[in-house]
């Protein structure tokens, strides 16, 4: 089978919406957000309170999602192609490397909260370390078949019992929630609640290298449109809303004892339909995360397919170990919010110059927004400046860094990509009219000859 590590995704290889949409559920429906009501609810977030901030924070991602997903099911592009003809080689060097530790710091935490899960409902005394690192191996299986492998998986086992997992305990716990709940004033004002919703709901669900997934996509807005809607209908709005009903119905709020009433509420007490449901959701989880920073590494060292996904694993694995001394609540919001700047970033840049820039400015030359051509050197160093400031507003509103506490506040992932836009379209836009004028000062000098007077 042909990987496609670089250059366009033939048209007889792209796969139908469907498909698309169900890889797309198993990538933003997560266990954790089932158990982020539980601590949106312990934090004092009232339901309304709730319901606003996973919508905006959806439609934000919908917003994000769609022009990057249309552009590379347009163009047959990932994110490392695209990055590098608008950055060029030597900074999608480090766009990759992000990829790959972000993704690596996901496989790893992915692992260690299978893990974590397995053990709270099977009662097993096995170090916590140690499964997670046999989980981390077996995770790799489905990787050594390439995208054929992650997309079987998720539309014939893992979204299916996903969607009904999901449809199943929310319409389950809606009646058992009187309508009062709507009413509930809670403990914390709107905007802070956005700012803690959206950073979970932006940072888990955002990929940023969404190319490598829609490259394989049909070239229609709809078939782009509608997966990604129902997807994070699915997966961050009725799941966190069902562990938010389901805390306040028992008053649990702690991880560990949420995953053991959900396997009492959701399976009636069977521990192996449980056991399933979580296996097949991080398992597919995984897929994707192990493919992202296959193709991360492919584009940083020529490295055969089944020996990237051996090294990634390995070092995935490697990752869950060490996570496992933090715990699996404290790596996920470190994550996160990392992952929702970094990543993302980059793409709006390309989006920026893709349908503002060569759109609108560059009209005059030979464009189609289906075609992405080389820029420039000095376009290159405004991407790569637009990006670094996007990135130290990002991180510095995201609250990980303990000293600039004070400084979380807003959409702290929405901050960095406008932050990135405003840096970028400015400086690109000058540069276009410099060069607009140095052409026109160059036509002036031109002679004319007596043949083109008559």
């Amino acid at each position: 089978m042909t990987h496609h590590f670089s250059g366009p995704v033939p048209a007889s290889e792209r796969r139908s919406p469907l498909t698309l949409g169900l890889i797309w559920i198993t990538m933003v429906t997560f266990f954790p957000s089932v158990v982020a009501g539980f601590q949106w609810f312990k934090e004092g977030i009232s339901m309304p309170q709730a319901i606003v901030g996973t919508i905006c924070s959806c439609l934000i991602l919908i917003a994000y999602t769609t022009p990057i997903c249309c552009l590379a099911s347009r163009t047959g592009l990932g994110y490392a192609e695209l990055n590098r003809r608008i950055f060029g080689p030597s900074s999608c060097l480090f766009l990759n490397f992000n990829i790959l530790w972000i993704f690596t710091a996901w496989y790893g935490f992915t692992a260690l909260c299978l893990a974590e899960g397995l053990t709270g409902l099977f009662h097993w005394h096995l170090p916590l370390t140690l499964l997670a690192c046999v989980l981390g191996l077996a995770m790799a299986f489905n990787n050594f078949f390439g995208f054929k492998g992650i997309a079987n998986f998720a539309r014939y086992f893992a979204a299916p019992i996903l969607v009904a997992w999901v449809l199943y305990s929310f319409f389950k716990t809606v009646p058992t929630c009187p309508v009062a709940i709507m009413h509930d004033a809670g403990r914390v004002d709107l905007s802070h609640a956005i700012t803690i919703i959206s950073t979970f709901v932006i940072g888990i669900a955002v990929w940023g290298n969404e190319a490598d997934y829609w490259r394989y996509g049909k070239p229609r807005l709809k078939a782009a449109l509608i997966p990604l809607s129902l997807s994070l209908l699915i997966g961050q709005i009725l799941f966190p809303l069902t562990g938010w009903m389901l805390a306040r119905m028992t008053g649990i709020t702690d991880y560990g004892p949420a995953t053991e009433f959900l396997n009492n509420y959701s399976f009636a007490g069977i521990a192996v339909i449980g056991g399933l449901v979580l296996a097949a959701s991080q398992f597919a989880a995984n897929d994707s995360n192990l493919f992202g920073s296959t193709l991360a590494l492919k584009a940083i060292k020529s490295m055969s397919h089944k020996k990237s996904v051996v090294v990634l694993a390995g070092l995935g694995t490697i990752t869950a170990a060490w996570l496992a001394s933090f715990g699996a609540a404290k790596a996920l919001e470190s994550i996160a919010a990392l992952n929702c700047v970094f990543l993302p970033a980059p793409t709006v840049i390309v989006l920026t110059e893709i349908f503002l820039i060569r759109k609108f400015l560059c009209r005059n030359r030979e464009h189609e927004w289906g075609v992405v051509g080389e820029s420039s050197s000095a376009s290159k160093q405004a991407a790569l400046l637009a990006l670094m400031c996007g990135i130290v507003v990002g991180v510095a509103t995201s609250g990980v860094v303990p000293q600039l506490a004070s400084w979380h506040v807003g959409i702290c992932p929405l901050q960095s990509w406008v932050t990135s836009l405003l840096v970028y379209l400015p400086l690109r836009v000058i540069q276009e009219r410099r060069r607009s004028s140095v052409m026109v000062r160059e036509l002036v000098r031109v002679p004319v000859s007596a043949d083109d007077r008559r």
